[in-house]
């Protein structure tokens, strides 16, 4: 397992981290995973056996179980807390009441008393604002994040699926105040699903934030399992199709990697999360599993160095369609590039 700093932190984490949204599986969320207790902590002691120790969560999966179980389970395995990054979310709904969702100061530091409880923690490493919240002003919202900073509760603050206008109106609002910094991005991004090389990744470049993918995998699709001739495979994407694929121009993907993971002798899931682990900017790739067996083999792709030839097959097949302003900004370009 290798190590990178995560942003202008200075904080070091593991290339891979361990997401917990298979952990509980109340209501909608026993379609991604229904993993109890006993699985957790066999999971979780592969996790940290192997080297990681960056882990993610949110309250809302399985609407508070996730937490619940994955702070029982460092209790259980007598983890030492101060080798882990834990990362939760808030944003999402957790009950019906009026003001139990969204990014308002009322549920961010009601969420994130609630979370502690679950995880039975006195502090949280990272806090991602899980989305967007079109009712409160991105000021109230950084205002509200840099306070829930001072009282010791959470340590960095993070965003999860804003676009990227919304991603700078942050840093200035908070270079202009004073007042805690974001110190990195957690975004959707696959072989299948490359839509952040158009503005999330240049931005975190250009402004040093790290970058943590969710769904490298694209939900399962990229795992080998999905093929022309096999739409079901009795997985998760069987039930709940998220996220959104191309499918066509996918399955021309699934028959690259594949091919590619034959000539390795490794899965397709493994060249694909080898090839998101390896792209520029890339700081730490969030992976999921239902069982150990599915674990170890996504661990075992930070054994993989794909080659040039290899990134090259890959590239082709997925590269994203151009787009303006995009293409006009390569060739106005030509003429000013060193």
């Amino acid at each position: 397992m290798k190590y990178n700093i995560l942003g202008n932190t200075g904080l070091i984490v593991s290339e891979l981290c361990f997401g917990t949204m298979t952990f509980g599986g109340s209501g909608f969320w026993e379609n991604i995973g229904k993993i109890q207790q006993d699985e957790v902590n066999q999971l979780m002691k592969e996790v940290v056996d192997s080297g990681i120790n960056f882990i993610d969560t949110a309250n809302v999966y399985s609407f508070g179980q996730s937490e619940t179980l994955l702070g029982q389970s460092i209790i259980d395995l007598g983890l030492n807390r101060n080798e882990l990054i834990i990362a939760t979310k808030v944003r999402g709904r957790m009950s019906e009441g009026k003001n139990n969702v969204g990014l308002s100061r009322y549920h961010i530091f009601q969420s994130v008393d609630e979370s502690l409880k679950r995880l039975q923690l006195d502090h949280i490493d990272i806090l991602y604002v899980h989305g967007v919240d079109l009712l409160t002003p991105v000021e109230e919202i950084m205002r509200s994040l840099n306070d829930i900073v001072l009282t010791g509760k959470v340590r960095y603050v993070a965003i999860c699926n804003w676009p990227a206008w919304m991603v700078m109106k942050a840093l200035g609002i908070s270079e202009k105040n004073s007042w805690s910094k974001v110190i990195g991005l957690q975004y959707y991004f696959s072989l299948v699903g490359r839509d952040i090389e158009r503005e999330i990744l240049p931005l975190a470049a250009d402004q040093n934030l790290a970058v943590m993918p969710w769904s490298p995998l694209a939900g399962g699709f990229l795992s080998g399992k999905y093929t022309r001739d096999g739409e079901k495979a009795g997985a998760r994407r069987d039930a709940f199709d998220f996220p959104p694929v191309n499918k066509d121009r996918g399955y021309d993907i699934v028959d690259v990697i594949a091919e590619i993971g034959k000539q390795h002798n490794v899965s397709a899931a493994q060249v694909a999360l080898a090839w998101v682990r390896q792209q520029k900017g890339v700081t730490s790739t969030i992976i999921g599993a239902k069982n150990i067996d599915q674990l170890k083999d996504n661990i075992k792709s930070t054994e993989i160095q794909l080659t040039a030839d290899d990134l090259q097959k890959i590239n082709e097949v997925s590269a994203l369609p151009r787009e303006y302003p995009g293409w006009m900004v390569e060739r106005q370009s030509a003429d000013r590039t060193v």
